[in-house]
């Protein structure tokens, strides 16, 4: 079977904040999700909140969705339940987002190798993800984690680490270089684009043309990368995650300046045709 692509919606996206009205129920999310076309759907659970995950076991074996995790575990000790609760949704992939953040890249190793050597009792990959408040908070920090711990995978979202950095665009050599040695680790990809100020922008605003451009130009080289490392038997996973206000930008009277749901189509679509361009050369 050749490489496979799988498109994720992630459903905390789905939420639409808007004030003085109620959000529609988790299981309405799903069916959108799903007859949109998406392969799966994306929870997003602390510790505390895995009953509300485990309850929507039922909508996805239902609706033939596919679960993806993001694991945000607040200690060492806690991923080990958010992993057993991937396992019970049949996840095919969870993403650690750790609120366990040592001020030292050294101090941070022993904790994500022990990570690592819990997660190979599991059958999905566990990678850990670039994102900001989280173990790998920033740019600088995560490059001299994965030099520490050669072994480890990441989910790559890589705003975080534009807005992190205030990176400028042309890419400098050296800028250019940092991200690359990140696609390089990345075995999965998040779908958001922001500029150097933002972490979620517009994305068919023409003053974001620039920015869109590049986010698609790393995308497709993820994906290439990806590509000519793995089985020809893998799959690679994508999660379309753009995110309600305050992530999506409002205007006074807190609506959204664009189409959340609209947008993240079009990522879709952008995405399909990155793979088969990056899959056939």
């Amino acid at each position: 079977m050749p490489q496979q692509l799988e498109i994720y919606q992630s459903l905390w996206a789905m939420e639409q904040r808007i004030p003085g009205q109620a959000e529609l129920p988790t299981n309405t999310h799903l069916k959108t999700i799903a007859d949109a076309g998406y392969h799966g759907a994306c929870v997003d659970p602390n510790v505390a909140e895995i009953p509300e995950s485990l309850a929507l076991a039922p909508y996805f074996e239902d609706l033939g969705l596919k679960c993806m995790v993001n694991a945000f575990p607040h200690s060492e000790d806690s991923l080990e339940p958010l992993l057993d609760m991937a396992a019970t949704l049949k996840a095919t992939q969870v993403n650690i987002i750790a609120q366990v953040m040592p001020r030292s890249p050294e101090a941070a190793v022993p904790i994500v190798e022990g990570w690592l050597d819990l997660a190979k009792q599991y059958p999905f990959p566990v990678l850990m993800e670039t994102h900001r408040n989280s173990t790998l908070n920033d740019l600088f920090y995560t490059l001299d984690v994965l030099e520490k711990v050669p072994q480890l995978r990441l989910c790559a979202d890589l705003s975080h680490f534009v807005v992190d950095r205030e990176l400028s665009l042309p890419l400098s050599a050296v800028d250019a270089q940092y991200f690359d040695d990140i696609i390089q680790r990345s075995d999965s990809f998040q779908g958001r684009i922001s500029s150097n100020q933002q972490v979620q922008i517009a994305i068919e605003f023409e003053q974001h043309a620039p920015w869109v451009a590049q986010y698609l130009k790393w995308w497709e080289d993820g994906f290439r990368a990806w590509s000519e490392r793995s089985d020809s038997n893998d799959t690679m996973r994508f999660l379309v995650e753009l995110g309600p206000p305050p992530y999506a930008i409002t205007n006074e009277h807190q609506r959204e300046l664009s189409d959340r749901w609209s947008e993240g189509l079009l990522i879709r679509q952008w995405v399909q045709s990155l793979w088969q361009k990056a899959i056939s050369k």
